[in-house]
């Protein structure tokens, strides 16, 4: 999983989803969404009866010739198959010890390249990228070479009215998913075969199908970022962090007086964002918020459950959010941390789920809960607006949100299909790595991730009592981890080595390509995985002939890979061209190489979003110091299931027919993997 960040660019403030700029998430009326909503549950009341009729129907058709009754698939997002056996020699994973006894346990072949929207598309759809649309976080707009966010785009109303200084929408903004092809839930569902996807990657907006989905991963936050965190301060006025903003807190006698940023009000433009007031009463080392019509206590360092908000945009137009605080300092200075404002999930500003009220259904089941697709605020702990124990508990009540969710869904299934994906694992060994790999081995930290794995091995463990003969259980991870010490911009070399070019004699550029001159570059990067030819005919500036991009690649491939480290080690595993990796139309989206870094190594943050920097290669000094952007031949992930597993060598393009075929449902043509209980021979 990459990481995420907001970055400030021009006066427009182009927001960075991951480690490129969102969508530029439009902002739904909340109007819409209540007429919508009234008419949709109206209609679905009318027509009740002749739905079920027709379920049952097909349910009877669907099942009559499953080997299964269930299947259960348990994503556990970076799960690492080395620190899997280590612990599992130990005696430490007595449930995934159990299941590896009851069927089988193999490494599980990731994708091209080792990224999570990558990796859990494939499990999705059984097609390599090529086939699915998603390369990265990111895409580039080949006309402005911009980064964009791959997975999803929101549009803005094709009508609107003016009246009276508002622009009122005629029309709802489209919601579109950039993944193709289709997942095999959603071809389950038309055969009566009933799925419930909670949180796995990719999945917003959601899909219509015979199922219910909760979005996940690039679900963006209610100002349409992928998650901008705010951190108020009676110390300085307003600053700007990568991933979030500072923001002051007055003194007004014994009270503080501060406000919470919301969206950009659409419907009256040129007004600015909207905004909620609060205020905050000290008293020793806490105190109380006030916001809107509630109250809230404040202790220090602990932070408060969900807060509702509504944001005011027009006559009757109200925008709700929610979010958590955080009061970090109470004397002499004040300073409180608050969580991204995140679209509510009783009321959403953007569709989050199918059917419609599928969210709110599990927020009036199990509370208010996270909804923004990178929920733990790996960035806040990056710049030290949070500390370690702040991040573990956020992470560890986002988990137990989760897991009351997939608790419901596997109480709630006798027949069909539960996948759930849990990303905790992920965040935290990004975040904790440097406390395994010997760099603060002494730390109180050392038995973090060690505790991870064993608090995963607790939902296998809650999995396997929902788990009979009739019973298909899959544990997987899309990916694997290794150590994150060294950055090497791509950028930079390209620029020292004459394949990229500034202007004005500069020796950097700002973000986003800001200073490059295109009518001398041949090659660029940004994002996570991919290095992209600068190609006439594709790119709005290209240079480089069709005639003459092969033999550009493969003079880039021979001396990128082994590229050396000046202090000592090979930064590079290997580079590969990505015809020899990816098939499929919608190959012009693709990184023209994947670049498979080795263990220690990975994108500099700098490269990530287009800069060119001074230094080729630099030391890693975030927290966030764990990774599996590298060759993905050294970060496979996991794969137990009850069953003995056939294939020799499993892929994650393997899971989606593997899951059709469990329901006697055969394979589309289309689709690359096979089932994992079928051998190579049996076709």
């Amino acid at each position: 999983m990459a990481a995420a960040l907001l970055l400030p660019h021009n006066e427009h403030d182009v927001y960075i989803g991951y480690i490129g700029p969102g969508a530029g998430f439009a902002f739904l009326g909340s109007l819409f969404s209540l007429v919508v909503s009234v008419g949709l549950g109206l209609l679905s009341f009318l027509v009740f009866p002749f739905r079920m009729l027709r379920r049952a129907l097909r349910r009877r058709h669907g099942f009559a010739h499953a080997q299964v009754k269930k299947a259960i698939f348990l994503g556990l997002d970076g799960l690492d198959p080395g620190l899997t056996e280590r612990y599992l020699a130990e005696g430490k994973l007595p449930n995934l010890a159990k299941l590896r006894e009851m069927g089988d346990f193999k490494r599980l072949r990731t994708t091209f390249p080792s990224l999570s929207p990558v990796a859990w598309s494939t499990f999705a759809t059984g097609v390599n990228p090529g086939r699915h649309n998603i390369f990265d976080f990111l895409n580039r707009n080949l006309k402005t070479y911009v980064p964009e966010l791959s997975s999803a785009k929101v549009g803005q109303p094709t009508r609107t009215l003016k009246f009276g200084g508002y622009s009122i929408p005629l029309s709802i903004p489209a919601v579109e998913m950039k993944r193709k092809s289709i997942p095999f839930w959603k071809l389950l569902g038309k055969d009566g075969i009933g799925c419930t996807i909670i949180r796995v990657p990719i999945t917003f907006p959601p899909e219509k199908f015979n199922g219910r989905v909760l979005s996940a991963m690039c679900t963006p936050d209610l100002r349409g970022t992928q998650g901008s965190f705010s951190y108020y301060s009676t110390l300085v006025e307003s600053a700007t962090y990568e991933g979030g903003s500072r923001y002051p807190l007055k003194r007004v006698g014994n009270v503080l007086e501060g406000s919470v940023e919301g969206p950009e009000n659409s419907l009256k433009p040129g007004s600015g964002a909207l905004q909620v007031p609060f205020t905050i009463e000290l008293n020793g080392t806490g105190g109380k918020l006030k916001i809107q019509n509630s109250t809230h206590k404040l202790k220090l360092n602990d932070f408060t459950p969900w807060v509702s908000l509504s944001f005011h945009a027009a006559p009757g137009i109200n925008v709700k959010g929610i979010t958590r605080f955080l009061l970090k300092d109470a004397s002499p200075e004040v300073n409180m941390y608050m969580a991204p404002v995140q679209i509510d999930p009783e009321s959403p500003a953007l569709p989050i789920s199918h059917p419609s009220f599928y969210a709110s259904y599990l927020a009036k089941l199990i509370g208010t809960y996270s909804t923004l697709g990178m929920a733990e605020d790996t960035w806040a702990l990056n710049e030290g607006v949070i500390d370690e124990d702040d991040f573990l508990r956020q992470a560890y009540d986002i988990m137990a949100e989760r897991e009351k969710m997939f608790d419901n869904a596997l109480a709630k299934t006798r027949n069909g299909v539960v996948a759930c994906v849990f990303d905790t694992s992920d965040r935290v060994q990004h975040m904790f790595f440097r406390y395994l790999d010997g760099r603060n081995s002494d730390s109180r930290y050392a038995k973090t991730i060690e505790d991870l794995y064993q608090r995963m091995d607790g939902l296998v463990g809650k999995a396997l009592t929902h788990t009979d003969e009739n019973t298909a259980l899959f544990v997987l991870s899309d990916h694997g981890f290794c150590s994150f010490r060294r950055g090497i911009n791509l950028n930079s070399w390209l620029f020292q080595n004459g394949y990229l070019g500034l202007k004005d004699g500069a020796t950097e550029s700002g973000p986003y390509f800001e200073n490059v001159d295109w009518s001398r570059t041949k090659a660029y990067t940004f994002g996570l995985g991919g290095l992209y030819l600068n190609l006439k005919g594709r790119e709005a500036e290209g240079i480089v002939n069709k005639a003459d991009a092969k033999d550009l690649e493969l003079e880039l491939i021979s001396r990128l890979n082994g590229l050396p480290d000046p202090q000592g080690g090979i930064s590079i595993r290997e580079a590969y061209a990505a015809r020899g990796v990816f098939n499929g139309p919608y190959l012009i989206e693709a990184p023209d190489l994947i670049i498979g870094y080795n263990e220690g190594y990975r994108t500099s943050w700098d490269a990530a979003v287009g800069k060119v920097s001074l230094e080729i290669f630099e030391d890693n000094c975030k927290a966030w110091s764990g990774d599996h952007c590298v060759d993905p031949g050294l970060v496979p992930g996991v794969l137990f299931t009850n069953r003995k597993i056939v294939a020799e060598d499993p892929g994650i393009e393997d899971m989606a027919p593997t899951a059709l075929e469990l329901f006697g449902v055969a394979p589309p043509a289309w689709m690359e993997g096979r089932s994992v209980f079928r051998s190579k021979e049996a076709g």
